[in-house]
């Protein structure tokens, strides 16, 4: 199901004229994925970054919500969110919402 999404993606980011291209941020598959195969952290980012009430993540709103998790998430501030710490921000998450 994600590979047809990042499939569909690609097509429609060729089909876009280079005007609009210009306009929207660069895609970032890395943050839309990491949302797409957690409910929980998609329920969240929805709910917070889902600025034009979609029900969809933009690029540009699935980066703001992916750099939220992380500053959530990276506990000890060494650039990376370790599997310890994801669960950890995950269950804060889930407590707090």
């Amino acid at each position: 199901m994600v590979l047809v999404r990042a499939c569909l993606m690609l097509v429609l980011a060729a089909a876009a004229s280079p005007a609009a291209m210009a306009a929207q941020p660069a895609p970032t598959p890395a943050a839309l994925a990491l949302f797409q195969r957690d409910w929980v952290l998609m329920n969240w980012a929805l709910k917070y970054y889902d600025a034009d009430d979609s029900i969809s993540l933009s690029p540009a709103e699935s980066a703001a919500a992916a750099d939220a998790f992380r500053t959530i998430a990276d506990v000890d501030r060494d650039g990376r969110v370790t599997p310890e710490e994801y669960r950890a921000a995950r269950e804060a998450i889930l407590t707090r919402d």
